[in-house]
């Protein structure tokens, strides 16, 4: 029988991501993770080196979809913040992810396609605001900090949605 490497590891990032995104890296189980993809546990270990080089590679992917699927308009701020709710509520493992990562590695710990991203974005919104584009009342990575976690800010709320994040930044704006 022929294995498909490609396909295996596609089968332990999904179920990796049901299980850190519940358990942490700490609570989560290499046991469970291979049982979910009908693999044996050693293949983990094979094609990722370690349970915190998959959280790793998980996040990373989480990350990167997340990156692709949302692009930053800096001329239209409130719009990408509600964009990026809408991918949290679409894919809400990655906000557990990023919860656990910071937990468990320090909240100076950064994924690097998350740093990446942070200052190609930052570099977009401070280009805007030099050609007038956006108020410069706060500099580049206040501004993104603060939408971003507008977008994030209204899960721990009953009353949040969509909207609520999209009239704020435009508030913010103004």
């Amino acid at each position: 029988m022929v294995r498909d490497r490609e396909a295996t590891k596609a089968k332990l990032l999904d179920a990796a991501l049901a299980e850190f995104a519940k358990h942490g890296i700490a609570g989560a189980r290499v046991d469970r993770i291979a049982a979910k993809a009908g693999c044996n546990k050693a293949m983990i270990y094979a094609y990722f080196g370690s349970k915190e080089d998959l959280f790793d590679e998980v996040l990373k992917v989480q990350i990167v979809r997340l990156i692709e699927g949302v692009p930053i308009t800096p001329d239209d701020l409130p719009g990408y913040a509600g964009r990026l709710f809408d991918a949290y509520q679409r894919q809400p493992e990655l906000l557990s992810l990023l919860g656990y990562h910071r937990l468990e590695n320090g909240f100076e710990a950064i994924n690097k396609a998350e740093a990446d991203a942070h200052v190609e974005k930052v570099a977009a919104i401070a280009e805007a605001q030099r050609e007038g584009r956006l108020p410069a009342d706060f500099d580049a990575e206040e501004l993104l900090s603060l939408v971003v976690h507008l977008s994030i800010l209204a899960f721990s709320t009953a009353v949040a949605n969509r909207d609520l994040v999209v009239r704020s930044v435009a508030k913010l704006l103004t």
